[in-house]
Order: structure tokens, then sequence, then C-alpha cells
């Protein structure tokens, strides 16, 4: 899709739909009001018949309307305007685009000039507008035999005062990136994991470099790896006949000399549990155990579209988890690339054993800051269900800094504490550490076993194990944590 600023009074713009935010209780804004006096004032005679009172996320559409250019008006309910709140425009805008999406419409216009986030300014709805449309437009259907039709809206374009034209066009590029980056997240995800191997997020990682210059990606094979003495990522991939890979995309939007900005993926494309298998019930969503690898990838696509003047690494380690002959057992003793030796208790507890190495591996950058993004425990799950991130960090402002930047983008994140008293819990009678922890505050332990690698850097730890993925009637891939990350780091400069 297309995205573009107009100048003009809403009932002059031709478009194939013309979108309108109507108050409760019938309250007109600015573009409603125009619409209404160039219509006879058909607006107002429909609400107060009661046909649409302005509910929030409620919508109607109205065909050929009288004294307007537009083929169609499509009215979306606001809710209160002294509480359309961030989340409340989002809504709206979800409600009206998932409606315009149904119209055999090609253009749409959203007359939105004077509508006004209480909580935001001007660009961050311009954003959202074109996140919501990109997010809204995926469908999947890469494995059915009947396509999905695609949408039919081919442009979209915003009503705006003139001074204000420039900064809301950088606003729409960004969150058409960001959208894009959301649905590729999703997509790779989605994949079911015959396909999404170890191998294919490799290659996936390596079309970056074709479609922009300042990627550069490099994968790491289990004999490369074995020279630097990775034995916790190489242990979990024993049991499969899938080769694990270490995936390192480059990104240099700053000067050689500006230190960057890492991100490390958990790229599990399937985790049986292995020897500490896992129950059969809906085994099938373990297919999701990549969605940390995926967001590192598609932000690393995003950062690279949206030319940030920075330098960004994006790390995945990448393996499936299978209790083959060769698989790992509980009891078995390996030794990272830090040097410490681990105590596998169980083999279920993986992401942390891949992630461990990346992070070390993370050290020859000199970063200045790492964040891992992994599905890493169902602890986080029972804590926040999927509206909320978990996160822990060695950095106070770092993690200050990822807060604000989940509330900006809607994509919250919630601090638990990474206190030392929880580093006991890790002891192990014979080696330097346990892989887990106990039945007990599973969430902090993970992370307090992946702060033992990141003693060098500042570093933030992203559990999205209940935000990753949607479960039952709804179940998919949601592409976060991408907004997040993206909102960092557009922020950050070298």
């Amino acid at each position: 899709m297309k995205y573009s600023i107009r100048v003009g009074s809403a009932h002059t713009v031709t478009a194939d739909c013309l979108v309108l935010v109507i108050w409760n209780k019938g309250d007109l804004n600015n573009e409603a009001r125009a619409v209404d006096g160039a219509s006879a004032k058909s607006l107002s005679k429909l609400l107060r018949a009661g046909d649409f009172d302005g509910k929030l996320g409620d919508s109607l559409v109205i065909h050929n309307p009288a004294g307007v250019r537009a083929k169609r008006l499509l009215l979306v309910g606001g809710g209160d305007a002294r509480k359309f709140t961030a989340k409340n425009a989002a809504k709206t805008l979800r409600s009206a685009l998932q409606a315009a999406f149904k119209l055999n419409a090609a253009s749409l216009h959203l007359a939105i000039a004077s509508v006004t986030v209480i909580d935001r300014d001007p660009a961050w709805l311009a954003t959202r507008v074109a996140l919501e449309a990109e997010d809204s437009s995926y469908r999947y259907d890469t494995t059915k035999s009947q396509k999905s039709k695609p949408v039919a809206i081919k442009t979209i374009s915003l009503s705006a005062a003139g001074n204000q034209r420039k900064s809301l066009e950088r606003a729409l590029k960004l969150g058409q990136e960001t959208g894009k980056a959301i649905n590729h997240a999703k997509q790779l995800g989605n994949l079911p994991a015959n396909i999404c191997t170890p191998t294919y997020l490799a290659k996936e990682a390596q079309q970056l470099d074709k479609r922009h210059a300042a990627v550069t990606t490099s994968v790491l094979s289990e004999k490369q790896m074995q020279r630097l003495g990775m034995g916790s990522l190489l242990s979990v991939s024993a049991g499969s006949v899938q080769e694990a890979k270490l995936i390192v995309m480059q990104y240099k939007g700053a000067a050689a000399s500006s230190k960057p900005h890492v991100l490390v993926g958990k790229g599990i494309t399937f985790d049986t549990g292995g020897i500490s298998l896992k129950p059969g019930l809906a085994m099938d969503e373990m297919k999701f155990d990549m969605c940390g690898a995926a967001s590192v990838i598609a932000t690393m696509g995003c950062v690279a579209a949206l030319k940030l003047p920075i330098n960004v690494v994006g790390i995945v380690a990448a393996s499936e988890n299978m209790p083959g002959s060769q698989a790992t057992k509980p009891g078995d003793i390996v030794t990272s690339m830090s040097g410490k030796t681990i105590e596998i208790l169980n083999t279920d507890a993986e992401g942390r054993l891949v992630l461990c190495d990346a992070l070390t591996y993370a050290e020859r950058f000199k970063p200045r800051s790492v964040i891992d993004i992994a599905t890493l425990t169902g602890a986080a799950v029972a804590t926040f269900g999927s509206y909320a991130t978990a996160m822990l960090s060695n950095n106070d402002k770092l993690a200050a800094a990822l807060l604000e930047c989940g509330q900006q983008s809607l994509d919250p994140a919630w601090q638990l504490p990474l206190w030392d008293e929880y580093q006991g819990l890790l002891d192990s009678n014979f080696a330097d550490i346990a892989n887990i922890g106990g039945p007990r505050a599973g969430t902090i332990t993970a992370a307090c076993f992946l702060s033992r690698f990141t003693e060098k850097f500042k570093w933030a730890h992203l559990d999205i194990a209940g935000s990753a993925w949607n479960s039952g009637a709804q179940k998919g891939a949601t592409g976060r944590p991408v907004g997040l990350l993206v909102e960092y780091l557009s922020r950050q400069r070298a």
C-alpha cells in the first residue's frame, strides 16, 4: 500500500472510501461537520435517528453519500473525545481498516486532521495509521491450497494541515516499515517447522544482504561453533538431524567507530523438550519457539529500510530441540563459550543454553546495549498472560527506556527483579551453574542464568513466551515485540 498526506476539505476529497471519526452522543469534529454541511445535514439526521451513536470501535458504511466526492462514507466510532487515548485510537483505526478492507475500494482517505489523541502527538497518529493498515492486511495462506483474496486498497491518504506535511510523511514511513516488519515476524512464526528450519532462517536473514547494501549477513556452521567452544548451544542441536546455525546480521548506518546496539534472538524452530519431553497437548505451538529470532530478523530489515543512523547487530541462535539418539540427557554437563560449565537438569530449558553462547559471542562487538528476545518460560505466561512482555535487566537506564518505548508503541513490557538473592537457586554440586532453578520464580531464574553471561555490557532480556503468539481460535504469531524494538532503535543516535 502507498501512503500520502492530502490537504483540503473532507467532502472534496476524491476516494473510493472516506473515513470520518464520530464521537459518542453524535458529537461531530471539524471534518464531520464539513461533510454534514455539504450533504444537507445527512450525518446529523442519521445520528438523531439513532442509527449510529459513535460508540468506540463501531462502524457504518454509507454508499454514494450526497454532497461528497467519495464513493463511500465510513463512519467509525471514537467514543468519548475527552478519553481518546492512544489505546482507543488504535482500536478505532483497527475497526475502520478492518471494515474498509471488506469493501471493494482501491483508495481510502482518513479525514482525521482535527482528531486529537490526548496522550500522543499528530505524528504518532499518522505512524499508527500505516502500522495498523499493514498489520491488519496480513493474511497467512502460504501452506493453503486456496489463497486469500488480496486486500483491494492500494492507496491510503490522511488529511492534515499544510505545515505538518513533512513530519507526517516521515511518520507514515515509520509506521509502514514497522507494520511490514511485524508482518514479516508473524510470517516466520506461522510457518510450520518442517519448512522453517534453522537453515531456512539463515537463508531468510541472508536475503537482507540482497535487499539492503548496509546489511551484511554471515552464518556460522556447527564446525565453526565447535571451534569457538559453543558447547552449550551445540548441546541443544545434538539430538536433531537439522544443523544448528548462528546467524549474524550487521547493519552499518553510522561510522565504523560507533558502537552497535545488539539484538539476540532465540531461534528454536521446534521444541519437543528433548529428552525432557513435553506433553503432546498443544505441542504444535512449539513451532513458535523461534519468534524471538523472527523478531530480530524482521527488526533488522526494518532498521535497514528506515536507514537509521546507527549501527545494529542481530544475532540468531537457531536450532531444533529433539530427542534423537545423540540428544543431551538430564545430568549432562557442557562447557559454554565463556568457559562456564553448565549442569543440564532439564533439556526443556534449552533456550537459555543457546542464548548464553550467543550473548558471549556478542561481546566481540563491544556493544552499546544488548537486548535478547526469547520465548523462554511458561512462568512468564502465568504471570502476564498474553498482554505484557516480561523484562529483566542489569541496567536501570536501559530498562526504563524499554519500558517507555513499550508504552509509546502499545507493545508493553513490565520489569521483574533481577536480585542477587535469586542467583543461589542456580547452584550446582557438579558444575558452575545449573540450567534451571527449581519450580518457583521461573522467569527470574532464567534471566539470572543469562545474566551470568552479560557482565561485560548493558543488557536487557525480553521474555515473549506470552506475547509472541495467540492460542485457540486466533492461533498465530503476533509479531511482537518488533514495535517495541523499532521504537527503541529509532530513538538512538551514533
